[in-house]
């Protein structure tokens, strides 16, 4: 079982809003993993990040998109460092990735610098931001299968593109 299209991105690229939107596009079901996570742990990424740390995180992030991808046949949204694991790279292979790319003062703009978003909090959360991106960048484009800018769109121009890009990949699905 693979989902039908796997959302990734940095923090503010809309992979929730997206991935959303597309799931009903595609009459399909929509997953958050970050959601999964926080039902499994019982409290905020925020607080797991604060109490847990990353690394404790990370472990139950890798183990929640693993789950995810086994056993969801729709859209499945990746929390934004998802793809740091080598394991869930090996996992998203052969699998309809949309890379959701945002500019940095666009994502910036977007995420408010909020401290929902653990790694954006700190002295200079601009120049975090685009450390992350210039760290995630490349990993996004690793996995991807189609790559589409999110800036000065709205979502529903961004799912248009998708399904768009989507139906180009694979010409026998709609």
């Amino acid at each position: 079982m693979t989902p039908r299209a796997v959302i990734v991105g940095p923090p503010g690229s809309g992979k929730s809003t997206v991935g959303q939107l597309l799931a009903k596009e595609l009459g399909v079901e929509f997953r958050d993993a970050d959601e999964d996570i926080v039902a499994r742990a019982g409290k905020a990424i925020a607080d797991i990040f604060t109490e847990d740390g990353e690394p404790a995180f990370r472990a139950q992030e890798e183990q929640v998109v693993a789950e995810a991808l086994a056993e969801h046949e729709g859209v499945l949204s990746l929390g934004g460092g998802a793809v740091l694991a080598l394991p869930t790279r090996e996992r998203l292979s052969g699998a309809a990735v949309v890379f959701l790319n945002v500019g940095m003062a666009e994502g910036v703009q977007r995420t408010g610098l909020s401290t929902a978003r653990p790694l954006l909090t700190g002295v200079n959360p601009r120049a975090t931001y685009k450390s992350l991106l210039d760290a995630r960048l490349p990993v996004y484009r690793e996995v991807s299968t189609v790559e589409v800018d999110t800036d000065k769109r709205t979502p529903e121009e961004v799912v248009a593109e998708i399904v768009r890009l989507l139906a180009q990949e694979n010409p026998g699905e709609s």
